[in-house]
């Protein structure tokens, strides 16, 4: 599981920073790929990476300001000339299918693939056997929410050597203790398939929080997540501008990230205020509170250990 940052500047683009994009990649998982936001100018980031359209399952949206939304009606008519076939889901907040529905209108573009709206109230969203996603309603000046994505835990591997030991050689029977809770030996001897498993290995958690004034109540909702991406438009002698334009400080993030036992924390988007020499300062700010810390720049990968 990796985390690709496309965009990670807060408002508008500027020449280091565009605005919001980020892609989870599951690849290796489910084939797929998760996209969170998708601000102006997303499609021309993907063009210089290794990510295909095509492969993107699912887009949430976390609110409706600007930075987080102009570039999806352009990606979504693009993957159309990509080879994307397969349905895309998009989830966000009341009014995102307006949004798509109309520019997808008055532009006159023809998908080559179904796309499913859903809008956002909080709770579970989305459940399969490998993954399930859930909503968190934010304090911003719009409706905005965060989502927590869980893997649920694998099976774990076959005890080969152990099946050996008692003779029991490899062959199709291997296949059904995988998939059986008991076993016929071929000497007649019932074994339990659990006896022979090692233990589960335990799925990967990450919450992305949209923009939001930082409080309390969050702890539960991230609660001992792998990843924690939130945002930091201010530094930390920018409390009071970042409670009125309904944002968070770097030492905000960090001290939510330790209250709720996170193991990592990625801050993003990053004001166009500060220049490229002022973000290792940002990142002091928050590592005084939360030392596994991280601020995302464009491009930035990181894999969810």
């Amino acid at each position: 599981m990796h985390v690709h940052f496309l965009g990670t500047g807060a408002g508008l683009p500027s020449k280091g920073r565009n605005v919001t994009s980020i892609v989870l990649d599951l690849l290796q998982e489910r084939n797929a790929l998760w996209m969170f936001d998708c601000g102006e100018a997303t499609q021309h980031q993907i063009l210089h990476t290794s990510i295909k359209p095509r492969k993107i399952e699912k887009i949430f949206i976390t609110h409706l300001h600007g930075d987080h939304i102009f570039g999806l009606p352009g990606l979504l008519s693009s993957r159309s000339f990509q080879g994307g076939e397969e349905p895309v889901t998009i989830y966000g907040p009341i009014g995102i299918k307006q949004f798509i529905e109309t520019a997808l209108t008055v532009s006159q573009s023809k998908l080559s693939y179904p796309i499913i709206i859903e809008e956002l109230k909080e709770g579970i969203i989305f459940e399969d056997d490998q993954f399930s996603v859930s909503v968190k309603h934010l304090d911003h000046a719009i409706d905005s929410f965060g989502f927590r994505i869980d893997e649920k835990d694998s099976p774990g591997p076959l005890l080969v050597e152990k099946l050996k030991e008692v003779g029991i050689k490899p062959g199709p029977i291997y296949s059904q203790f995988k998939t059986e809770e008991t076993v016929e030996l071929p000497n007649g001897k019932t074994v339990r398939s659990k006896d022979y498993i090692g233990e589960p290995k335990k799925g990967k958690s990450i919450a992305v929080l949209g923009d939001t004034r930082t409080k309390e109540e969050y702890v539960t909702f991230i609660q001992n997540v792998d990843l924690l991406i939130h945002e930091a438009t201010f530094n930390k002698d920018q409390e009071q501008l970042a409670y009125d334009y309904f944002h968070s400080t770097t030492t905000q993030a960090a001290k939510l990230a330790q209250k709720a036992n996170v193991k990592k924390l990625i801050l993003t988007h990053i004001s166009s205020r500060f220049q490229l020499n002022e973000v290792d300062q940002l990142l002091l700010e928050a590592m005084q509170y939360f030392e596994e810390t991280a601020i995302a720049h464009d491009f930035y990968s990181t894999s969810i250990k």
